[in-house]
């Protein structure tokens, strides 16, 4: 699924998602402006809860777009929420999200972060062993905080290397492969201040091929069995963590929701058969998966370069600040001409952002029908990571963001001003 489920091409001839004609947005809302399609969220929700059913539950990684506006969807179809920082908690909480249904994760977390997770009532994931003492200082004499523990499985899956994260050389969890985990359930089942509920795991992201997810479920039953056997302690629940891909070009064919969830649900059952252990609550946490495919960014075009021989420059008024993606992980995208998405195309363009570095590249080498100073682009697939990794460099104010939904708008983040960039400055 590269578009929105609701896209079409309306009687204009011009792209549609949410009913909303996404010209007809671009000169209401201004751009860069994003805008997400309420039923691809509401769809993508659904295909994950109904999957997996009473077997566990989904959370939404809220690192991939966290606005109040767009969590209040995620959090009306149930899912629950993880977090990985103090400022993301309280994105949740002033959107009305259920605190049972959090958890606070994240690496190095500081002593605010574990206290805010305390006092929310949120289940903290915990990455370190500095947390143990940080709990001591947080958690009354008395109180238990519920907690699982993140491992480190030792599995490298098929992505790009800086959104790996399960292999032995990583900055998260406990390595099972080096005892680190072992000594960590060790010193969580001895805390007088922690209830461990879980253990949960995450491998990377933007992955089609579920083999590593297969390959870290045996390593980390493998370790449930030592853990059953040594200390008699079996988890409540066991996270398989997220990381399922998504498209990003019309040659992607990642696995769906369900595909996802049925592989690692056989691979728990046929484990636990195996190993003769109880079963746990399988926790999953999409978070591309859900808000990617349901988000669209468009741009205007201005200038226009042609180098003869070379390439074709096509200029727009939004780039790496953002969506950093192209530069950060050499990510591709497609794009589309909002008025005439099915037009003949012309020879292939670059399209170029307006910041002052030469590697600021949306995509390079699209095909395009013949575009104009002045066109609307839309750019699919840009619903996660765009947005939540946005920036202010060259002192450009971030964009509006929309919803859409039944032919309906509705602003859920407005376009910064020049005065929001001084709203942190000492003068």
């Amino acid at each position: 699924m590269l578009l929105p489920v609701t896209y079409r091409v309306n009687d204009a001839g011009r792209m549609e998602v949410g009913g909303c004609d996404l010209v007809e947005l671009a000169r209401t809302y201004g751009t860069p402006l994003y805008v997400y399609d309420e039923e691809t969220v509401r769809c993508r929700c659904r295909e994950f809860v109904q999957a997996l059913g009473e077997r566990g539950e989904v959370l939404y990684s809220a690192k991939a777009f966290g606005s109040p506006g767009f969590l209040q969807v995620v959090a009306a179809e149930g899912l629950g929420l993880d977090v990985v920082s103090e400022g993301e908690l309280y994105l949740a909480l002033a959107a009305g999200y259920p605190t049972d249904r959090i958890h606070f994760l994240g690496n190095n977390k500081s002593r605010e972060d574990v206290a805010a997770a305390y006092d929310a009532g949120a289940t903290l994931v915990i990455d370190g062993f500095q947390e143990f003492d940080l709990l001591n200082s947080v958690v009354p004499q008395g109180s238990r905080l519920r907690c699982e523990l993140r491992l480190s499985p030792g599995i490298r899956p098929e992505t790009h290397d800086f959104i790996a994260t399960g292999q032995l050389d990583s900055k998260f969890g406990f390595s099972i492969e080096s005892g680190a985990a072992r000594a960590a359930v060790e010193q969580a089942l001895a805390h007088d201040r922690i209830e461990l509920v879980g253990l949960h795991s995450h491998i990377g992201s933007q992955v089609f091929d579920l083999r590593g997810h297969l390959a870290a479920m045996e390593i980390v039953l493998d370790f449930l069995a030592g853990l059953r056997r040594d200390l008699g302690f079996e988890p409540e629940r066991l996270g398989a963590g997220g990381g399922l891909g998504i498209a990003y070009t019309r040659e992607d064919r990642p696995p769906s929701p369900a595909e996802f969830v049925t592989a690692l649900l056989t691979a728990l059952d046929q484990g636990i058969a195996r190993r003769g252990l109880r079963t746990p609550l399988l926790v999953l946490e999409p978070g591309r998966a859900v808000a990617g495919p349901a988000g669209v960014a468009l741009y205007t075009v201005g200038a226009i370069k042609d180098i003869p021989g070379v390439r074709r420059y096509v200029a727009v008024d939004g780039g790496m600040g953002d969506n950093i993606r192209p530069k950060l992980y050499g990510a591709r995208y497609e794009a589309f001409l909002a008025r005439d998405p099915e037009g003949v195309a012309a020879p292939p363009v670059t399209i170029a952002g307006k910041y002052c570095e030469s590697t600021d590249i949306l995509a390079t080498d699209v095909p395009l029908p013949p575009v104009q100073t002045g066109d609307v682009l839309c750019i699919p697939a840009a619903g996660a990571y765009c947005l939540s990794m946005a920036s202010n460099y060259n002192g450009m104010p971030r964009p509006a963001v929309v919803m859409v939904s039944e032919g309906e708008a509705r602003l859920i983040r407005r376009r910064e001003t020049f005065d929001d960039l001084l709203a942190a400055e000492i003068l």
